[in-house]
């Protein structure tokens, strides 16, 4: 077991469990990830990637693959349908991942249609005989994400993290829907208390997870060893040191955005929704900057997310298209928070 796995905890009984942030495809980029992390997730993983692409050498899905030294540990996704591609990636990452985690969650059609992601659950045989090949080709850790099943037949995730850790898989993660559902219906916290039960590799629960009192009834329910948010953090980052606080495993003051808010308390509940945002916002394109630089439509993906709910966010969102850089388009975003805080006091 690596020391970034820790072994299979026991019951839970409120302690502190690791929180991840889920790979989503144009989300979790490199700043985004880092981002994360210092609003309070414990563990990032990048979007999930074609192996095949990898395996050819194709930039666009390398830059996916890309980096900091101060995110640790790292951890590429791959997915793909073709067993020697997804082991050939798994052996070029191997040197500077930390832990290599399999997609076999994905519901979106161009990954399912190729027989990758979710839909492999509907060939069990082939996706563990590929999660046993990449782990003799490889030292590095190897982990897996999955759901339920295709919904098809009945679901058989449990049996498939037996198999998957009788053949080396160090952690497993489990998205309480089918493929069919996708991100419909409520997830399904039962099935993933049953994996708890019966293997002895930690198994991480994946779905309905979005403040502090869904992740509170998620670990009562299941004793996973850990929650992975996805949708929830989309624009949200903050829902990581929002959960912690809420459960108390760490206090109020040690937030980024509440430390640098001085009149945090005097704030109504939307203006510490702007003043967190407007927060984030700023570290958000500050991490830009400092490392992959600022990328238009990853920018303007995030604004979107960002400002989704907020008072008068269709007028930032027009205020940000008027400008015509992306400094001045992340400035249109970062103006609107602020303003938006200090009218809510």
């Amino acid at each position: 077991m690596t020391s970034f796995i820790a072994p299979k905890p026991g019951s839970w009984d409120g302690e502190a469990r690791p929180l991840y942030l889920a790979p989503m495809s144009g989300v979790t980029d490199l700043p985004y990830r880092l981002l994360a992390k210092e609003c309070g997730a414990d563990v990032t993983i990048t979007e999930f990637t074609n192996s095949t692409a990898l395996s050819r050498e194709a930039a666009a899905s390398w830059r996916r693959m890309e980096t900091h030294h101060s995110e640790v540990p790292f951890i590429p996704q791959i997915f793909g349908g073709d067993i020697d591609d997804m082991a050939t990636a798994a052996e070029m990452l191997a040197d500077s991942a930390d832990i290599i985690d399999l997609n076999f969650g994905c519901p979106a059609p161009k990954v399912t249609n190729v027989c990758a992601g979710a839909a492999l659950m509907g060939e069990p045989d082939r996706l563990v005989t590929m999660v046993d090949t990449i782990v003799q080709r490889v030292d590095t850790p190897v982990t897996a994400k999955m759901r339920l099943g295709t919904g098809q037949r009945a679901n058989n995730a449990v049996e498939i993290c037996e198999r998957l850790e009788a053949v080396g898989a160090q952690r497993l993660c489990i998205h309480g829907r089918t493929l069919r559902q996708r991100y419909t219906g409520v997830a399904d916290w039962d099935t993933i208390a049953e994996a708890v039960n019966r293997v002895e590799v930690p198994v991480v629960a994946n779905g309905d997870v979005v403040d502090a009192a869904s992740a509170r009834a998620c670990l009562e329910h299941t004793h996973a060893a850990g929650l992975m948010i996805g949708r929830g953090a989309i624009g949200r980052p903050g829902v990581f040191g929002d959960i912690k606080v809420g459960l108390g495993w760490m206090d109020e003051t040690d937030l980024p955005w509440v430390a640098a808010t001085e009149e945090w308390h005097e704030l109504s509940e939307v203006g510490q929704a702007f003043a967190q945002r407007r927060w984030c916002w700023d570290r958000y394109i500050a991490l830009s900057e400092a490392t992959i630089g600022i990328q238009s439509r990853w920018m303007q993906r995030h604004a979107i997310a960002f400002t989704k709910g907020l008072p008068r966010a269709k007028k930032a969102r027009l205020a940000m298209h008027a400008e015509d850089t992306d400094k001045g388009m992340a400035n249109a975003i970062s103006a609107f928070l602020s303003a938006g805080e200090l009218a809510s006091e």
